[in-house]
């Protein structure tokens, strides 16, 4: 990677940790928060690239497991990889992969602004929210053994919200595209 690489995913790790400072809502339904975090994820795989974005995600976990309170809620430290929330934790490196993967097949810079949003979107969508939920819900299903169904339908109260967070990331991943392009392009 050049430094011009690091400097950027450093940049996205950041804005993920302040993406942290606003305070998680839980629900009581199911123990994972409602937090604005997997929005900065979204937006790294978008902006970023799958590789990029995927650094960025890792170099939040690396500060996580020194025990730094980057987390929603002030939390931080080996122990958060064995609470409920670990799945989204793990999720959240994939989470960026495969929404940068996306972003850099499906948006070109001479696509119009509506295609390029349709496609951020569909890669939000899919990486940030299907993907994410996949590991979130496994997690809690059997290693926290919370059961699949319960999982599953704990889960589905995040959906809106998770639904608003990848038009957010699509509507960032255009407006930056537009004015300074960064997304690397996949042939």
């Amino acid at each position: 990677m050049s430094t011009r690489d690091l400097v950027l995913s450093s940049l996205f790790a950041a804005i993920i940790v302040a993406l942290g400072l606003l305070p998680p809502i839980p629900l009581g339904i199911i123990s994972v928060p409602i937090t604005a975090q997997s929005l900065g994820v979204m937006m790294a795989g978008v902006v970023l690239g799958a590789r990029r974005g995927t650094v960025a995600v890792l170099i939040v976990l690396v500060l996580v497991a020194i025990g730094l309170p980057v987390l929603a809620g002030g939390r931080g430290g080996l122990a958060v990889f064995a609470g409920p929330t670990a799945g989204f934790l793990i999720g959240w490196v994939f989470a960026a992969l495969v929404t940068g993967y996306l972003s850099e097949m499906l948006v070109r810079p001479e696509q119009s602004g509506l295609v390029q949003g349709v496609g951020f979107f569909l890669a939000s969508f899919i990486g940030g929210v299907v993907v994410l939920y996949a590991f979130g819900i496994a997690y809690l299903a059997f290693v926290a053994q919370f059961g699949l169904s319960k999982a599953f339908f704990g889960s589905l109260a995040f959906i809106p919200g998770d639904v608003s967070k990848a038009v957010v990331a699509a509507l960032v991943g255009r407006a930056i595209m537009a004015g300074y392009p960064l997304l690397p392009q996949r042939t």
